[in-house]
């Protein structure tokens, strides 16, 4: 479906079919309202979208005449409580049909604005701008809008079907104002929706929930196949850091008896922390006197194989906080635009560079903050999900510095992998930042000073290179499973539009 807007301003507005009003091409009879594909600018829409011919004794009618959006109230949050309490009811946001809502309570006499499961409602801001929900008992706030209709003239489901399609959807997204400023009614009033029957809408609700019930089987199917791919991936990572996923060295030299007049002393986890903890001594640049590392410890820590050993993240590398984000910034040195990492960019095992911002700042501050191939990245905090995530930089950008938010780790020697420690930071570490960090509701944090304490597994240096590599390998193949499933779930997502097109055209 295709579609242009002009700034025309919309026609009058008519009251909403409400009562009496009722369209009579609405309640199946002919209309001189029935347009062709190219009949959307002759009844004053702005929206020229392309409308396919319908069925006989359908018609297309402007929002406006047959429908009408109630706004929800906003009370103060800190009247907020979050546990059902006598003389309090939910108030509905658009986070709670996600899979991570939390329920949120207000005082009943605190609202106006009341919703049932039968009522409709329209996502206004946002990311979630437009996105069709069905309501539950209780209330909603401002970034919802129920749909007000005429049950006479409209079976329920078919509206809620209908609102998902590209006839309300593309109109919607033409609005032009920012998406967080999100829609009034009269933005609504000239889109336009195709009307079947009554009796005809419920047989077409029919038809639809029929193809999606084969259609949702099989997304399921797909959904399991990409939870047991997610499990295989955290037992590969969870095998890795606990020195189960290749023999160990300690095992290879027992194996291979042969191998000890060549190599006698392997050099074990623990030798490689002397070699670091010298090249920290000897590289030291922080503040005032050098402080050796605080010694981890190991009475709540899991024991490790024959040659590991642990060692907090602050004896391994350098820590530091990123660039402070303010538009008040002055600068006393010349200043130039640099990219910067936010805590968005930084993924659980990858970095998403979709959309990378810049920050102006000066030369000597580009310097000190540079990321360098190798960096290990921590998020501060945010939602709880976010808390300690992170992945290795590895020069995709030839400049580009962090912000605050986002910690860089500097390891001290190469011998020392960094995707081991970040795989283990993102596994087994991620209980080590729920203890440790400042949680408030729905957000949590972890200071520079707890994330210096983080306990890190060191395997000898060759074990950790075949560690990397039987991971990398395991992964790569996990990928492309991941890859095939996401290619049919967005299949299985067009076949719906494709049905929902045809359904409301008349063609299923």
């Amino acid at each position: 479906m295709t579609a242009t807007r002009t700034t025309a301003a919309p026609t009058g507005r008519n009251k909403p079919a409400q009562g009496k009003e009722r369209s009579d091409a609405a309640l199946g009879h002919e209309s001189q309202n029935t347009l062709s594909p190219e009949g959307a600018e002759e009844m004053g829409s702005r929206y020229h979208v392309e409308l396919p011919n319908l069925p006989a004794a359908w018609s297309y009618q402007r929002f406006e005449n047959i429908l009408d959006i109630q706004g929800g109230s906003q009370p103060p949050k800190s009247t907020f409580v979050y546990e059902s309490t006598p003389g309090y009811i939910q108030l509905l946001q658009i986070r709670d049909f996600g899979e991570r809502g939390v329920p949120t309570f207000v005082r009943e006499d605190s609202v106006t604005k009341r919703c049932t499961e039968d009522d409709i409602l329209i996502a206004r801001y946002g990311a979630s701008l437009g996105r069709i929900v069905t309501g539950e008992d209780g209330a909603y706030n401002v970034a919802l809008a129920k749909v007000i209709f005429d049950k006479e003239q409209f079976f329920n489901r078919y509206l809620f079907y209908l609102l998902q399609t590209p006839f309300f959807q593309t109109p919607i997204h033409m609005i032009s104002r920012s998406a967080q400023n999100g829609f009034n009614k009269g933005d609504l009033s000239d889109i336009l929706l195709p009307v079947a029957p009554l009796p005809k809408q419920r047989r077409i609700v029919a038809e639809i929930e029929k193809q999606f019930t084969r259609l949702e089987a099989g997304v399921a199917a797909l959904r399991r196949v990409q939870a047991n791919l997610k499990r295989y991936r955290a037992a590969v990572l969870k095998a890795a850091c606990e020195g189960r996923l290749v023999p160990t060295e300690a095992e290879l030299v027992r194996l291979k008896p042969e191998t000890r007049n060549l190599n006698p002393e392997f050099e074990t986890g623990e030798a490689l922390l002397v070699r670091i903890l010298a090249e920290r001594r000897q590289n030291w640049q922080g503040r005032g006197q050098f402080k050796e590392p605080a010694v981890t410890d190991t009475t709540k820590l899991a024991q490790l194989p024959e040659g590991w050993t642990w060692a907090t993240l602050d004896a391994l590398g350098e820590i530091k906080g990123g660039i402070t984000k303010d538009q008040n910034r002055k600068h006393t040195a010349p200043a130039r635009s640099v990219p910067y990492l936010r805590v968005a960019n930084v993924q659980r095992g990858y970095i998403d560079l979709t959309e990378v911002k810049e920050i102006v700042t000066t030369e000597d501050e580009i310097q000190a903050l540079a990321l360098k191939p190798g960096d290990i990245l921590f998020n501060e905090g945010g939602d709880r999900d976010k808390l300690g995530r992170g992945w290795v930089w590895n020069g995709e950008l030839p400049e580009c510095i962090h912000q605050n938010h986002v910690f860089r780790a500097r390891l001290y020697v190469a011998a020392l992998s960094p995707k081991l420690v970040s795989w283990y930071a993102n596994t087994f570490g991620q209980q080590f930042f729920f203890d440790e960090g400042k949680h408030t509701t729905n957000l949590a944090s972890i200071s520079m000073t707890k994330l210096k304490g983080l306990p890190v597994p060191i395997p000898p240096p060759a074990e950790q290179t075949r560690i990397v590599a039987e991971v990398e390998r395991r992964l790569s193949v996990v990928e492309e499973l991941e890859a095939v499933v996401s290619a049919n779930l967005q299949r299985a997502t067009r076949l719906r539009q494709s049905i929902l097109q045809k359904a409301f055209t008349g063609e299923l």
